[in-house]
């Protein structure tokens, strides 16, 4: 599986469809065959992973325990918001209008690549949000799960 990184600005068009950058359609045909899975997060943005890298979170999402209130509560977020979409020929893809007025997408969005996945923000409000983590980001120094700093 590629690793997927970067922001690219990019623009709806009237139908709601998303046209994925160039360098990325070849990685997302080899892996995935341009199948994908949309989301909502708790962020207000969208989250589009191919769908193997999908049905591995899928899996986390349903291991957890039924009796739990917040596991329930990410289930019926990610899980119950999913869509698969399909990559057309000229690498678009369509984002479900109840997904897009979820994230606030109009026209303009940001495409951030996220490792296993992308994240697709409404472009002000990814603007907005950089400038608040990079205030946060330079206020403390980053620990990893086992409590030993990070430096990058």
């Amino acid at each position: 599986m590629h690793v997927y990184e970067g922001i690219t600005p990019l623009s709806l068009d009237a139908k709601g469809r998303l046209t994925l950058p160039s360098r990325y359609r070849e990685r997302l045909r080899e892996d995935c065959d341009g199948h994908l899975v949309v989301t909502i997060d708790t962020e207000r943005c969208l989250l589009l992973y191919p769908r193997p890298n999908w049905e591995v979170v899928r899996g986390r999402l349903q291991s957890l325990p039924n009796t739990n209130p917040q596991a329930r509560a990410y289930q019926r977020v990610y899980l119950g918001h999913a869509h698969e979409v399909d990559m057309d020929g000229q690498g678009r893809v369509l984002l479900p209008g109840s997904l897009r007025t979820f994230a606030r997408l109009e026209h303009k969005v940001a495409l951030v690549g996220q490792g296993n996945k992308f994240e697709i923000w409404d472009e002000d409000a990814w603007n907005h949000k950089l400038e608040a983590w990079m205030e946060t980001a330079a206020l403390g120094e980053l620990q990893a799960a086992d409590g030993s700093p990070v430096t990058i």
